[in-house]
């Protein structure tokens, strides 16, 4: 058998087993305390917007660059963006299809990944989601147009996808979870790049991102530098490069589902262009509090995606007491731009609870702009969205994304997208 795929098996056999040794008992949550957003590490206390933007923002995201996704080191060399196809019949009519190469170079290295784009015709600019998919752009509509991935992927069987190559047999399987036909319908457009062509998804630095930025010799990042979540959202700036200067587009919010919620919420934090930001399920790394230890942890994702985040994060596995930020604090470093958190009722492995928790303290933040965030401590009845300036949601079913997803992220970004 093949390495790769032996190893695939004992990767996810392992997160098998880490899932069903994980605690979803809330008496066993331990006891903790926040870090108060509001007051800094020197016990100074914020008062406004002003100083929370020259003090308290700026240590809590140095601490989360340097200490948690880690720190892009450098600039790029040059970057580029070719329009590769357009057309204005996708869709039965209803919309623009835009294809763009984004092209990074550095060291005299360069890398090139692929944003698919649908427009809504009728208008001449019109806000869009942006967003990663997990198996190339082609899965995510049935549109012949949109060509296969030819980067790594991972297998799939169900998907028709062998030995790490994208198949015809994989062309719009995962067209339920991006309801481009809503939100065409509604005025917005959709953006989506293969996350795996900006940095494929396994634990080797030497085909992505990061290998263009590698000193003589060096094989993976140092120890406070960028994992691939700080990669991922890299990539979603590098695309908004383009997006900010497409005539057709206005606002851009980020989007992200699971893991690549986490990049999203982390592009969000580190580029204050997009507009709003939305984590669907993004649990432990991304919007759940690290220190309830509830379903996944800081060392079962370390352990499981060692490649995910800073090694200088490795020291809070299974030590969350002592880290100093908890992620109600990234989800802050987002005001006071929109803000969506949504959760699943049978995906406790993300910790709805946590989840909900942390847009309620980050909320505290968005107050010092007078914004509306979630007052209470009690997490809403299933399918009963609290739809402010910062949003939140649980629904019925598990890890994924749905149509009621979409419908919330819709009526939610017509109201407070500007």
């Amino acid at each position: 058998m093949n390495i790769r795929i032996i190893a695939t098996i004992l990767l996810f056999s392992a997160m098998s087993f880490a899932q069903s040794e994980a605690n979803y008992d809330e008496t066993k949550v331990p006891k903790f305390t926040l870090p108060d957003a509001l007051v800094t590490f020197s016990g100074n206390h914020i008062s406004d917007h002003v100083q929370w933007e020259a003090d308290r923002r700026f240590e809590i995201f140095q601490f989360f660059e340097r200490q948690v996704y880690g720190k892009v080191p450098g600039r790029l060399d040059e970057y580029s963006f070719k329009l590769i196809e357009e057309s204005n019949d996708a869709y039965g009519g209803k919309a623009r299809r835009k294809q763009v190469a984004i092209s990074l170079k550095k060291n005299k290295k360069s890398i090139t990944y692929n944003m698919l784009i649908y427009l809504p015709k009728g208008n001449p600019t019109a806000p869009v989601f942006l967003g990663y998919n997990f198996y190339g752009n082609h899965t995510v509509t049935s549109d012949p147009k949109v060509p296969l991935t030819k980067s790594w992927v991972p297998n799939n069987e169900s998907f028709g996808i062998k030995d790490n190559k994208a198949t015809e047999a994989s062309r719009g399987v995962r067209q339920h979870r991006w309801a481009i036909e809503k939100m065409l319908d509604n005025g917005f457009g959709l953006a989506t790049i293969y996350y795996g062509e900006v940095d494929p998804d396994k634990n080797d630095f030497s085909d992505g991102v990061h290998e263009l930025f590698y000193t003589e010799d060096q094989t993976k990042p140092k120890t406070n530098e960028w994992g691939s979540i700080a990669g991922w959202a890299f990539g979603l700036s590098k695309a908004m490069d383009y997006l900010e200067n497409d005539g057709n587009i206005s606002n851009v919010v980020v989007f992200g589902h699971s893991r690549l919620g986490k990049a999203a919420l982390w592009a969000g934090a580190t580029d204050k262009r997009f507009a709003g930001v939305i984590s669907n399920n993004s649990g432990c790394g991304g919007a759940a509090l690290s220190k309830r230890k509830f379903g996944e942890t800081v060392g079962k994702i370390n352990t499981a995606f060692p490649h995910w985040f800073a090694d200088s994060f490795l020291k809070y596995n299974d030590n969350e007491k002592t880290l100093p930020v908890d992620q109600h604090q990234l989800l802050a470093l987002i005001a006071p731009r929109p803000l969506y958190v949504a959760s699943a009722f049978d995906d406790r492995w993300a910790d709805p609870k946590g989840e909900f928790l942390s847009a309620h303290y980050a909320s505290k933040v968005y107050e010092l702009y007078e914004k509306e965030g979630i007052a209470t401590e009690q997490i809403p009845e299933v399918n009963q969205p609290l739809q402010h300036t910062v949003a939140y949601h649980i629904r019925t079913g598990k890890h994924d994304v749905t149509d009621y997803d979409w419908e919330q992220y819709i009526t939610w970004a017509k109201a407070f997208i500007q």
